[in-house]
């Protein structure tokens, strides 16, 4: 029988995410991890993100990724390269990328990491087309808690080959300034990052936020978001779901979507021996997504000791893609 070796870092194993669990009910914030939790989570994101995703219908969008992991390709002038999906989902863009890493005539490693174990699993297999199953390092982690993370992905990275760190989608469900410090240790002098964001369209950054809203109040995403309250016992009927449009208060000037369920009748939501009662009115945060522009990017990064060093903007603006090395 076929089988894969997959490493689990501690940040997931069941303790840690257990605590992680009490604390986004305890703060009435849901870490974003917990929505990608299960086997049925993972079917939804991946049908939500073939359903909205513009790199799916928009051909300019996916243009742009082509464009971009053409030109990342060429830009690594090394024999090896090690591919690190932070935030794999699928696979599909690294398997993408890889593909064109593999046409330089690259020796290739590929490292799919995500809190999902599913997640990884179907990026695992999307890549083995193009990546031979030795080369290929299965990491199931937590970025946002990995304090060590560095240090385990040092370990598995070849002798010799350069490091190219890819996360695509995922900056903009992060707080702008853990997720940037995260990926300025990750990322080394000499390593490069290629990274994509919705982009909010246009010149009027309130309007380009009005605009983008409906691609997360649908459907799909009302049923994807909702899973995590329905398996603790909260029922559909017991609140609503909200969307909204956010200011950032870190201070960089970033506007957000959010989600929030607010209960319109009692709860009492349990696990194990803890108990977390929810009143009428009360709220619990489920999901946010910033929406940067052009210009915040490369406003906000070099702070951060990032070189922008290509971009690719759809002609929507609703989408960038960015390649950058350590200043």
């Amino acid at each position: 029988m076929p089988s894969a070796n997959v490493t689990i870092h501690s940040s997931q194993f069941p303790e840690n995410v257990r605590r992680d669990l009490l604390e986004s009910l305890r703060s009435r914030r849901v870490n974003h991890k917990f929505h990608y939790d299960s086997l049925k989570q993972t079917q939804q994101w991946l049908a939500l993100h073939q359903a909205h995703s513009p790199s799916r219908h928009d051909a300019d969008c996916a243009a742009i990724y082509e464009r971009g992991f053409i030109a990342t390709a060429k830009q690594i002038p090394a024999a090896r390269v090690h591919l690190i999906g932070l935030g794999c989902g699928g696979g599909q863009k690294d398997t993408r990328l890889l593909r064109e890493l593999k046409a330089q005539g690259k020796e290739i490693f590929y490292t799919p990491s995500d809190v999902s174990s599913a997640m990884v699993l179907v990026a695992r297999q999307a890549a083995l087309s193009v990546v031979p199953g030795q080369n290929c390092f299965p990491l199931v982690c937590d970025l946002a808690t990995a304090e060590d993370l560095a240090e385990l992905i040092a370990q598995q990275s070849p002798a010799g080959a350069t490091r190219l760190f890819t996360f695509f989608g995922m900056i903009p469900n992060f707080e702008p300034e853990s997720i940037l410090s995260r990926l300025a240790a990750l990322v080394r002098p000499g390593d490069w990052l290629l990274f994509s964001a919705n982009l909010a369209p246009g010149s009027d950054y309130d309007e380009g936020m009005r605009r983008i809203l409906p691609q997360y109040d649908n459907a799909l995403t009302h049923d994807w978001l909702l899973t995590f309250l329905l398996d603790l016992g909260v029922e559909r009927s017991d609140g609503e779901l909200r969307f909204g449009i956010e200011a950032d208060e870190g201070g960089l000037g970033l506007k957000r979507v959010s989600a929030t369920f607010q209960f319109t009748r009692a709860r009492r939501i349990q696990v194990d021996s803890e108990q977390f009662d929810f009143g009428v009115g009360e709220t619990i945060r489920l999901f946010f997504s910033y929406r940067y522009t052009p210009t915040l990017v490369e406003a906000i990064l070099p702070r951060f000791g990032f070189r922008i060093r290509e971009r690719w903007i759809t002609a929507s603006e609703e989408e960038g893609v960015f390649l950058l090395s350590r200043q």
